[in-house]
C-alpha cells in the first residue's frame, strides 16, 4: 500500500491573518514538503498541475526534477497531467526526462482539467475534453511504447517517422493513473489499458467513489486484465488533526470556511459527516482512513491533501509530523485482511520485473536506419 500526500499548489490568502504567500514562497514550500514527506517514511509526493492564478504549478517537471535531486526513495507523481491540453509528444519528452533523473522515480495522474479558460488559452475547448483524453492518451502510449510513429487524429498534425527521444529508462514507461471525479469514461479509458484509476473524493460522498471505483473494477475485469479486486485503485482524502479533537475543529474551521474549492457551502461539519474530510485527533484520522476500505476493497495508493485554503507552512509540516506518527498503524490496517493475490501498487522496479518475464526469447530484428522491425516495415 503507497501511503502518500498530494498538492494542488493554490496560492490563498491565511483566514487568520490575512497574509497572502507569494509564488517564490509557495514554490520553496512545495520542495520543503516533499522533503518532508519522505523523511517521515512517505512513500508519494504527487504535485498538480494549473496554468491559472491563484495556482504555481504550472511546470510540474521543473518542480518534480528538482525535488528528485534533494530525495532518495520517494516516488514522485503528478496530482494532474493535463492529457487534454498538453501536447503527447511534449509530455512523452518531458516524463521520460525527468524518469531517469529521478532513477525511475516517477509516475502520472492524468486529469482533464475542469477550467474551461484555460482550454482556449492552449487552442482547445472543454466541450472536447473526454475526446481529447481519449486521442492523445492513445497516443502518449504509442510514443512511449514504439520505436517508430506513424500517427494521424484529429486534434494535432500527424507524426511520420516519429521517434521518441530520450527513450523510457530501461525500456519501461512510467506507470499511469487515470485521475477523475465524475466521468464514467475516464473510468473505462483506465480499465481499457488496465492501468490504474484514481478517485480523488477530496469533496465527494462515498456512495459516489464506491460506484465510480466499482464501474472501474468491473471493466477492468471485462477488459481481460484480471479478477475485478485486482484492479489498481487509488484515493484522495484529506485530514487536519491536533492531539485533542476540539483543537483541530476550531484551529481548522475558518481556513475551511474559506476554503477555494468548497467554502461559503456546507458547514465544516456537514462535510466530515459525508466525505472523506477527518478533523479530529490522529485516532480518528486513523480510524476514518481505514474505513476506505470497506467502501471500496482493497486498495494500492492513498494520497492525501494537507496544505490548501491559506494554510501556513509550519502548520503543514505539523500535519506531517502527525501523520508519521500514526503511519505504522495506517500500514498495519491496510495489511490485515489483505488477501494475498491483492497486487501492491505498481513501481518501476516492478514493471521492469514484469517486462523480463514477459519479453519475448530470441533476436529481434531491427533495421539500422528507420529502427522498424521487419514486421513493422511491412506492415
Amino acid at each position: 500500500m503507497q501511503i502518500g500526500i498530494f498538492t494542488v499548489g493554490d496560492i490563498t490568502p491565511d483566514p487568520t491573518t490575512g497574509r497572502t504567500p507569494s509564488e517564490h514562497e509557495r514554490i520553496k514550500a512545495a520542495v520543503t514538503i516533499a522533503r518532508k514527506a519522505e523523511e517521515i517514511g512517505l512513500d508519494v509526493f504527487a504535485q498538480g498541475e494549473h496554468h491559472n492564478p491563484p495556482f504555481h504549478p504550472s511546470s510540474p517537471t521543473t518542480l518534480l526534477g528538482f525535488i528528485a535531486a534533494q530525495t532518495e526513495r520517494i516516488i514522485l507523481s503528478t496530482a494532474t497531467t493535463l492529457i487534454t491540453t498538453n501536447d503527447p509528444v511534449k509530455i512523452a519528452e518531458d516524463y521520460s526526462v525527468l524518469q531517469h533523473l529521478a532513477e525511475g522515480r516517477v509516475d502520472l495522474m492524468m486529469g482533464r482539467g475542469n477550467t474551461g479558460p484555460v482550454y482556449p488559452w492552449f487552442g482547445r475547448d472543454i466541450r472536447d475534453g473526454i475526446a481529447l483524453a481519449v486521442e492523445n492518451y492513445a497516443l502518449l502510449r504509442r510514443l512511449w511504447r514504439e520505436d517508430v510513429v506513424d500517427w494521424e487524429g484529429k486534434f494535432r498534425t500527424p507524426l511520420n517517422g516519429f521517434t521518441l527521444a530520450p527513450r523510457p529508462l530501461d525500456g519501461v514507461p512510467p506507470f499511469v493513473w487515470h485521475g477523475s471525479i465524475r466521468a464514467p469514461e475516464i473510468a473505462e479509458q483506465a480499465a481499457f489499458y488496465g492501468d490504474g484509476f484514481f478517485h480523488n473524493n477530496i469533496f465527494w460522498n462515498m456512495s459516489h467513489t464506491r460506484k465510480m471505483v466499482h464501474l472501474y473494477r468491473q471493466r477492468f475485469a471485462h477488459h481481460g486484465h484480471g479478477p475485478a479486486d485486482t484492479a489498481i485503485v487509488g484515493l484522495g482524502g484529506q485530514f487536519f488533526m491536533r492531539r485533542n479533537s476540539q483543537d483541530a475543529v476550531a484551529e481548522f474551521r475558518p481556513y475551511f470556511d474559506v476554503a477555494p474549492v468548497y467554502g461559503y457551502g456546507p458547514s465544516l461539519e456537514q462535510f466530515m459527516a459525508e466525505t472523506p474530510l477527518s478533523v479530529g485527533s490522529p485516532q480518528q484520522v486513523l480510524e476514518k482512513t481505514l474505513s476506505f476500505t470497506s467502501q471500496v476493497g482493497h486498495y494500492q495508493r492513498q494520497l492525501f491533501l494537507i496544505d490548501h485554503a491559506g494554510l501556513p507552512l509550519k502548520t503543514v509540516l505539523e500535519q506531517l509530523d502527525l501523520l508519521g506518527e500514526i503511519l505504522p498503524d495506517l500500514r498495519k490496517g491496510y495489511a490485515e485482511g489483505r488477501p494475498a493475490h491483492i497486487p501492491d501498487a505498481p513501481t518501476h522496479a516492478s514493471l521492469v520485473a514484469a517486462a523480463v518475464t514477459h519479453r519475448p526469447s530470441g533476436p529481434t530484428l531491427v533495421d539500422d536506419v528507420t529502427g522498424r522491425s521487419p514486421m513493422q516495415r511491412q506492415a
